[in-house]
């Protein structure tokens, strides 16, 4: 069992920056690909960021060149830094974790707000 708390969100003006972090508890954290997802009032959830437990990294189109993932292994925590935000970046963020052999060991977390306005 993995439990995953994010932190991190609040409000923020446009072109602004905020990190997110999601703390996972539990073991054996590297073996889990890690995700960042959101949501926004009235859409579907959509993958923000993946990184893999080797590292290996992709993004939404429309976060790219933007938002950065990474993970720290050692903290058993995973990163969402997210410059140059706009205000169709508002939304819930959720922190996931899949583990790589067995993708039915399927994680969430919370949820965090990001609000980007003025």
């Amino acid at each position: 069992q993995v439990q995953l708390v994010e932190s991190g969100g609040g409000l923020v003006q446009p072109g602004g920056s905020l990190r997110l972090s999601c703390a996972a508890s539990g073991n054996f954290f590297s073996n889990y690909n890690m995700g960042w997802y959101r949501q926004a009032p009235g859409k579907q959830r959509e993958l923000v960021a993946h990184i893999t437990r080797g590292g290996s990294t992709n993004y939404a189109d429309s976060v790219k060149g933007r938002f950065t993932i990474s993970r720290d292994n050692t903290k058993s925590t995973v990163y969402l830094q997210m410059n140059g935000l706009k205000p169709e970046d508002t939304a819930v963020y959720y922190c996931n974790a899949v583990h790589s052999a067995f993708a039915t060991m399927n994680y969430w977390g919370q949820g965090t707000q990001v609000t980007v306005s003025s």
